[in-house]
This record gives C-alpha cells, structure tokens and sequence, in this order.
C-alpha cells in the first residue's frame, strides 16, 4: 500500500515543540522569537550558557513555552543527551556555524575543521538522533548560505560546506521521508557573527553590500525567520532549498 503523510494545518505546524539549535544569537534567536510569536514551543540549544540565558531573557524569560539547553552539537554524545532531554518535538531548525574565511594558499586545517564540524557534522548528528523523537509531519531546516552561489576570495571553505549542505537536504529528503528536509540560504544579514568576520569595518561592508542588492538592504534575522518558518509550516515542501538573500544571486 502507497505511504500516506499528514496534511499539516498551517496554524497548527509550529504548535508543536520546534528545536532551535543556535537560538541564541542572530538568525537562530530570530527563529525562536518568530515561532513563539506564533504560540509555538521552543527549545533554543548553544555551547555558551552566558548566551542561551541573555536570549532567554531577551526573547521572554519565565515563559513556558520556552526552555535552553546546553550542548556541542559537534560531539555525538551531547547530541544523544541532548534529545533525550528535549523528548518528542515536531521540528528541528539548525543555524549554528563556526564559520572560517581564509586564503586557500593559507590554509589553516585545524580552522577547516571546526567549520566543517560546525556546519555540515553536525547536522548528520543532529539528523541521526532527531528521527528517533520527532513527532508525526515534522521537519529539519538546516542552514546552507549565498556563498554556495556567489564565493568570494577567502570564501572556499564556507562556499563548500554550504553547497554540501544544500545536498545534504536533498540527500536526507529522501532518506528520511515522510520527515521533510530543507534548507534555508540566506545572503547578507546583520548578525553578531559579522563582527568577527570584519570587526570594525562590518558596517561599512554592510552598508555597500546594501547598496548593490535590488531590495536595497542587507537582511535582518527576522527576514530568515520567516523563511523558516514557512518551510516548517508548508507540508508539501521537501528537498528544497529556499533563498532569501535579496537578489544577491542576481548581482
């Protein structure tokens, strides 16, 4: 006999308990804040529990609806923990990278791994233990980038893994069926992370990049969030990829 799946109700698809892994900060934070906006459950995941209690506090501290938890997502073992703290969920969304940007004539292997780790071992990991305690029509969002469809110098390495994980939400779509996997690839957003990648000059890079893009702006997390949520919330949308980078692919 033919698999059925579930017709989601969009205004029931976040009611479910969403992990947020890199709830934080940036994008991550912006997810969480979307789907509790929405009525939804979530559950935000980080290394740093300095930073998972600021975003608690920002997002809505003492909510119910709202919990933190701990964990590298890097190490099996804590994703393992990981899930078996959260218990059943309806969708997983995973933002989290430890992103490098070096010359390749350069290269710093021990750098290359942490990025690697980060972003692409980490949604396998996350992938691995999340189909174990996932509820009925849910979803994973992974989080490829624009550096997948327009690299720049020093770029080779994020370039890489973001193109590997866009294949990775095709790969796993059908893998893992009736679970629907995506992925979101956003461009240019103003996130703390860009404060490490050009440290004085980010607003200025910003600012220029702003001027090139047709919709005349960078993105704000929000603008991820809502992309994610839509992939979480549209039940016939698998194996995708969903840009949201304001036309910096057409530039």
């Amino acid at each position: 006999m033919p698999v059925t799946t579930p017709v989601v109700d969009p205004k029931d698809a976040v009611a479910k308990k969403v992990i947020v892994v890199g709830g934080s900060s940036g994008i991550g934070r912006g997810v969480a804040r979307a789907v509790l906006q929405r009525g939804g459950r979530v559950a935000i995941v980080g290394r740093s529990r300095e930073k998972l209690d600021a975003a608690v506090a920002d997002l809505g501290a003492g909510s119910d609806r709202l919990e933190a938890h701990v964990a590298d997502v890097t190490q099996e073992a804590e994703v393992e923990r990981l899930f078996e703290a959260v218990g059943p969920f309806g969708h997983l969304v995973t933002t989290v990278a430890d992103v490098t940007y070096q010359p390749v004539r350069e290269l710093d292997v021990t750098a290359v791994r942490r990025t690697l780790d980060s972003k692409l071992l980490s949604s396998l990991l996350l992938a691995k233990y999340a189909v174990r305690r996932m509820e009925e029509g849910g979803s994973l969002t992974l989080t490829s980038g624009i550096a997948a469809h327009r690299p720049a110098a020093r770029g080779a390495v994020v370039a890489a893994v973001n193109g590997a994980l866009e294949a990775l939400a095709r790969a796993l779509a059908i893998e893992l069926a009736p679970i629907r996997v995506n992925a979101v690839s956003p461009g240019w957003v103003d996130t703390p992370i860009w404060e490490r990648v050009a440290g004085a000059a980010k607003q200025e890079r910003l600012d220029a990049m702003a001027q090139r893009l047709p919709v005349g702006r960078v993105g704000r997390p929000d603008d991820i969030a809502q992309a994610v949520c839509f992939l979480m919330e549209n039940g016939f949308t698998t194996g995708s990829v969903l840009h949201v980078d304001g036309g910096h692919r057409l530039v």
